[in-house]
């Protein structure tokens, strides 16, 4: 077990290398010259190039690189071009809020998708199946933006019951929470269905059947347990996707995290700020999935031998 954790972790170091080099190169690729959005506009060339050789723009490369890397690693993500500002002073105010709507959707998300998808998988055919599947085809069906406006609509325009947009309340992270739980739960709840079907239909599970233990001890304490590795992946590879910046739910909502801030960024151009976002979501979904890899090999140990 600690081999495939060590192995693991080095995976992990490997691809958040490589993804710094993504985002570096990304950048410099990009057209344009950052050092034009840091001097005032009419700027003669002298000041531009002074500005350039200011910014390291006229160095090589690999320098470029381990300038920018030693400066990550010291927490340095470069000054804001827009705000004018460290990088990560506002990554700091900005990424709690995103992380705070990713976990409540999340458990928002299980509270629902758990339950509904082990009862459908063990009332298979019933109408309770029917129905859970046709909530959760309609779940993933449906397009983030059209169920955000539909549900700002509805509950703020109509009844008048919820704020539309902001941050002032704890009722302003029900609307962008429902948008994201439920397409997550449509899916969790198809997955969890599936493994409880699959795990159901086992000897181990039908020989237990015939010692007498009840549908729900069954269902709960030895079906779950087999069933809940694709869902752990599932909810890791969304949870990964929320704090790497909701972009369309943060900006029809008002909220102030990272995918509004990744969303002003490139439309202002702001080069230093968008390489640490794309740095930043690419590493936490890394690790989230390193972390994932890990809690399923406590959940069945064989998967360390592959």
């Amino acid at each position: 077990m600690l081999e495939y954790i060590l192995k693991r972790i080095g995976q992990t170091i490997i691809v958040l290398f490589f993804v710094s080099v993504f985002a570096f190169s990304l950048i410099r690729m990009a057209p344009g010259n950052p050092a034009l959005l840091m001097v005032p506009d009419g700027s003669s060339k002298e000041v531009i190039a002074a500005m350039e050789e200011k910014l390291g723009l006229k160095d090589p490369l690999p320098v470029q690189y381990f300038r920018y890397i030693t400066g990550v690693l010291r927490g340095d993500l470069g000054d804001s071009t827009q705000y004018r500002v460290p990088v990560s002073e506002i990554v700091k105010n900005r990424l709690p809020n995103t992380a705070v709507l990713a976990l409540v959707s999340v458990l928002a998300g299980l509270c629902i998708a758990i339950p509904l998808g082990i009862f459908a998988g063990a009332r298979r055919g019933t109408f309770a199946d029917f129905f859970a599947m046709f909530m959760a085809l309609l779940g993933q069906s449906l397009s983030p933006v059209w169920l955000s406006v539909l549900l700002m609509m509805i509950f703020a325009n109509w009844f008048g019951i919820l704020p539309a947009m902001g941050m002032d309340s704890w009722k302003n992270l029900i609307l962008p929470v429902a948008t994201l739980a439920y397409p997550m739960a449509a899916q969790i709840t198809r997955v969890g269905r599936s493994g409880m079907i699959d795990t159901l239909g086992e000897d181990y599970i039908i020989a237990t059947y015939a010692k007498g233990i009840s549908s729900f001890e069954v269902n709960w304490k030895y079906a779950f347990k087999n069933a809940l590795i694709p869902i752990v992946t599932l909810v890791g590879i969304t949870m990964g996707s929320f704090l790497s910046g909701t972009v369309i739910v943060e900006t029809v909502f008002g909220w102030t995290g990272i995918g509004q801030l990744m969303t002003q960024s490139v439309g202002v151009r702001d080069y230093a700020m968008v390489q640490s976002l794309i740095l930043i979501s690419a590493s936490l979904i890394a690790i989230i999935n390193m972390l994932v890899d890990i809690i399923n090999s406590f959940i069945d140990p064989r998967m360390t031998l592959s």
